[in-house]
């Protein structure tokens, strides 16, 4: 089994990055990788609960993240990029794991390939 990383650095609605990330994970997890969906930047927007697509054009992706934490994806968001874009822990939904800098470096390392979106 492989183990692959997949960095989210775009915000959920104005392009596609987030449903193509959540895509490849789900496709990825199905088949016999370990995957890790690590949330950077705007990407740490995807996994605020309670997200309002209302008028963006694009499909909430909200239960598609927790459908990959169901199927074994490993979710981390990063501690400063949530700090910045004003997520708070507790906005977070069960799996989702904030990490430092210096633990998402480590997840890196390990990867056997790295995908960013």
């Amino acid at each position: 089994m492989g183990y692959i990383a997949m960095i989210l650095r775009k915000p959920p609605y104005g392009d596609i990055n987030a449903a193509e990330a959540v895509r490849h994970a789900l496709g990825a997890a199905s088949g016999d990788w370990k995957v890790s969906l690590i949330l950077v930047d705007g990407g740490v927007l995807l996994a605020k609960q309670g997200q309002d697509d209302t008028g963006t054009g694009f499909t909430n992706l909200e239960s598609t993240l927790k459908d990959c934490i169901d199927m074994g994806v490993d979710v981390y968001a990063d501690y400063l990029s949530l700090a910045l874009q004003s997520v708070k822990e507790e906005e977070l939904p069960d799996g989702v794991q904030v990490k430092n800098e210096s633990d998402i470096a480590s997840l890196l390392k390990e990867a056997d390939q790295t995908m960013i979106f």
